[in-house]
């Protein structure tokens, strides 16, 4: 018999989540659910063990991991990224199994690009599934405060059939599923890690301003730690893990309250997208469901990337677009 250690999702609580706040769900002690991945002493565990300090220096980046792989579950952490000059700065809170599928793994990404001073930090979210590193689906976006000011929680939500992700419990891209996206769809065990790295080479304007270590050590805290989903055994991996029974109480997508927030979150915040992407797809990946108003506002925004008219080089990189302080109005 398969050796499986499952925490099945409770899904009342997934329910109060999608709905409500990451606090309905048990907060971990770092311990609990995360060893240390790399860094030396870049890594840090605060006092009361539910808090963790991952640093980049001249010398090094630092990580943690996940105790467990799971397959689908509530993922979140409260994090608070480093101030000043960020340039090239990359922080990650994201799922993988590249590990164990070196050639065909899934992915689930939050990244979040430093910037020069002045200009505000970037959020970044992709997926892989089945190896398709040669089909990115990044978005990027502004965001409607200072994350190097305070605590945020960001959340990934993976089911069998969607991912949504949360900024501050609000919807903020939602991934369906599809028949056109065949294998794309991240299938198997990951686990979850948080890192921070040097991303001079892509991660500012395209690779224009590099880290500048006169500012390190640069500074990411996390705390809040939810681990909420089914755990699979690393050795005897499961095909499938029913972490939801059906009933008709299972949380099916986003309620029009949020869609409404989602949807003007991205209207005012979205600066890339890879479905308006005509520098890089002739024709967009087959589950893209083209807006036309979005695509005008992507093509203003950036006409080069999205409306096509001459050749652009390197990795896409859409510049910073101002935002009014504290714009809050899609809450």
């Amino acid at each position: 018999m398969v050796n499986y250690h499952l925490v099945i999702v409770i899904f009342f609580s997934v329910v109060k989540l999608v709905y409500g706040s990451s606090r309905n769900l048990p907060i971990l002690a770092f311990d609990e659910g995360y060893s240390h991945l790399f860094g030396d002493n870049n890594l840090m565990i605060l006092k009361d063990g539910k808090s963790a300090h991952i640093s980049l220096d001249e010398r090094t980046g630092a990580g943690f991991v996940s105790q467990d792989l799971y397959l689908h579950g509530f993922f979140s952490a409260s994090i608070k990224l480093p101030a000043d000059y960020t340039a090239g700065v990359v922080v990650a809170f994201y799922m993988s199994n590249v590990d164990m599928f070196e050639k065909n793994h899934d992915e689930i990404d939050f990244e979040f690009l430093g910037n020069i001073r002045g200009k505000d930090w970037r959020i970044q979210t992709n997926i892989y599934g089945n190896g398709s590193t040669s089909v990115g689906r990044e978005e990027r976006y502004g965001l409607w405060f200072d994350p190097s000011e305070d605590f945020h929680h960001y959340t990934i939500l993976w089911t069998e059939n969607f991912i949504i992700f949360y900024v501050d419990n609000v919807p903020i891209r939602e991934i369906k599923r599809t028949e056109a996206m065949g294998g794309d769809f991240p299938s198997k065990p990951m686990s979850l890690y948080a890192t921070i790295w040097d991303g001079s080479g892509w991660a500012t304007n395209g690779g224009k301003y590099k880290v500048n270590y006169k500012y390190a050590p640069y500074i990411a805290k996390f705390s809040d730690f939810v681990l909420h989903g089914c755990a699979v055994d690393p050795i005897e991996l499961s095909s499938k893990c029913d972490t939801a029974p059906k009933t008709a109480s299972i949380p099916t997508g986003i309620t029009p309250d949020q869609r409404r927030k989602m949807e003007n979150f991205r209207k005012k915040q979205m600066q890339y997208s890879y479905c308006y992407d005509k520098t890089r797809y002739k024709v967009p990946p087959p589950e893209c469901v083209i807006d036309p108003k979005e695509a005008e506002r992507l093509r203003v925004f950036d006409p080069v990337t999205f409306g096509g008219s001459r050749h652009h080089h390197g990795k896409r990189h859409s510049r910073s677009r101002s935002r009014a302080e504290g714009d809050v109005s899609f809450l």
